[in-house]
């Protein structure tokens, strides 16, 4: 009975042991599984952060490259589109009375309805005329009645208008914007999330060049602005010339003929005069040469005569 006891506990014995080994050895088996997993986690953290940096700076490329191309996405926002942008300008050449008054006059018609004077150029052509040449910039709701004051200034020699309907550039330019800066946007939330050097240089490169881009393209919203919002008139005011006392221009008479005759006389006297002393260094030394030519000549003619002998007379027989 007692050797049944003793077979019964070594055999409970035996099983409690292979459970507690049994036990343990799942206890390393999890610590280990627990400890890849964790491992694992850090590399796929790892490697979605690189993914995601390098998404970065790939993303949304085909976009910008397609608003560079004039191609506007639908999804991106289209302020402004319900309006027209339009740049108008005019070229106008009146003649007035007194150009200075005349200009002063522009000056206060253009400030006056909210616009300036952005170049004004003043020259006097002689002692009584002067012409003035000035650019205005004038608001789009006042330009046409700014254009009728300076028309009926004085008496129109010419007028060319021009109006271009720059609508579609301006909805693209906004659109560009627009994604332009949601993509710096998301360089910079990528930024603040890497942690490798050699991803925050390349991200800052790439955020550099983005943040260029919208810059260059907000300088072509605020071009576009001043274009569509301000006319442009380019004024040239000239004066008449100078009426006679009696008020009519008489035809050339003959005092008219005789003083022109004697300007072309004098003139072409001038040119004679000028000719003649161009050529004056040539004759002078065309004459000396001919002067000592001649000098020669006479000498060696002398001495030739000098040296012939003379013919003895002849002897006249005796008768």
């Amino acid at each position: 009975m007692n050797s049944d006891i003793d077979a019964r506990f070594h055999h409970r014995r035996s099983r409690l042991r292979a459970a507690l080994t049994a036990g343990a050895l799942g206890a390393v088996l999890l610590v280990g599984g627990c400890g890849a997993g964790d491992a694992s986690d850090a590399a796929k953290g790892s490697n979605d952060l690189k993914a995601s940096a390098e998404k970065g700076i790939a993303d949304e490329q085909y976009a910008p490259g397609a608003a560079k191309s004039g191609e506007r996405q639908d999804k991106a926002p289209k302020p402004g589109a319900a309006g027209t942008h339009v740049i108008r300008t005019t070229e106008l050449s009146v003649e007035v009375r007194s150009a200075p008054k005349a200009a002063a006059a522009a000056r206060s018609a253009v400030e006056a309805s909210g616009g300036l004077v952005a170049t004004e150029t003043t020259e006097r052509i002689d002692d009584e005329h002067e012409t003035s040449h000035l650019v205005l910039r004038v608001p789009q709701d006042s330009y046409q009645e700014v254009l009728r004051e300076l028309t009926g200034s004085g008496k129109l020699l010419s007028r060319s208008s021009n109006a271009k309907d720059v609508t579609d550039q301006v909805v693209d330019v906004e659109s560009r914007i627009a994604t332009q800066r949601a993509s710096v946007t998301r360089v910079r939330e990528l930024m603040d999330k890497a942690e490798k050097l050699t991803d925050v240089v390349t991200l800052e490169g790439e955020l550099s060049s983005r943040q260029a881009d919208l810059e260059s393209l907000l300088a072509q919203q605020a071009s576009l602005k001043d274009r569509t919002s301000l006319a442009t008139i380019t004024l040239d005011l000239t004066e008449p010339d100078a009426p006679r006392k009696d008020g009519k221009d008489d035809d050339p008479g003959f005092l008219d003929a005789l003083g022109g005759g004697w300007d072309a006389f004098v003139t072409m006297f001038r040119w004679i005069a000028v000719a003649i002393g161009a050529a004056a260094p040539f004759l002078a030394t065309a004459a000396l040469v001919l002067l000592v030519w001649r000098v020669l000549r006479a000498r060696r003619a002398a001495r030739t005569a000098v040296a012939a002998p003379r013919p003895e007379p002849e002897s006249t027989p005796a008768p």
